[in-house]
């Protein structure tokens, strides 16, 4: 394989892992390659695709290049894309998830403690993702509801159990402003 041909596979293989796309300029510095060789490298990949006529082509929106699906298999693919879609969660939700994993049961008064802000909505919100939900009352005035974790929380993140969960002190290394 010449080097044109291994960058070409390399620029493809970018473009593919960049998800949501990646800027021309970047391809380049990243393989220390001047802006029009890849430019004509992306060309030919686009091409190519064009000439295959296949359900994914390579296409450039804006400054970015990525992939996308033939708009005619759309309607054969969106069971696949509602099935597997996984939605991200915001730094509030996963810090509460990570407060009821590791002190289930607990009550929203004792969410809101440790995080020291109103959680109600986030509450809300993992309840309505099948993440948490109410799994009793504490037996105090107001008998308010405790919250544990669900069988989807653990499905979303891999687990067979909560045993898997890593060390608490790991998790309290985590810098939740980098998420």
């Amino acid at each position: 394989m010449n080097d044109l041909e291994k960058t070409k596979k390399a620029v493809e293989a970018i473009v593919f892992i960049s998800g949501d796309g990646i800027e021309l300029s970047d391809i380049a510095k990243g393989l220390s390659k001047t802006n029009q060789e890849i430019k004509i490298i992306l060309d030919s990949l686009i091409d190519d695709y064009q000439e295959r006529d296949g359900g994914i082509f390579l296409n450039q929106g804006g400054s970015k290049y990525f992939f996308s699906t033939d708009k005619k298999v759309f309607t054969s693919i969106q069971y696949f894309l509602k099935e597997n879609k996984k939605e991200t969660l915001s730094k509030a939700m996963l810090e509460t998830l990570a407060i009821i994993a590791y002190k289930q049961p607990l009550t929203l008064f004792d969410i809101e403690e440790v995080r020291g802000v109103n959680s109600r909505a986030v509450v809300t919100v993992l309840i309505s993702k099948k993440l948490i939900k109410q799994v009793g009352q504490k037996e105090s005035p107001g008998k308010p509801g405790l919250y544990g974790t669900t069988k989807e929380f653990l499905e979303y993140f891999g687990l067979q159990d909560l045993k898997e969960l890593p060390p608490l002190k790991e998790v309290k290394e985590i810098n939740f402003e980098e998420i």
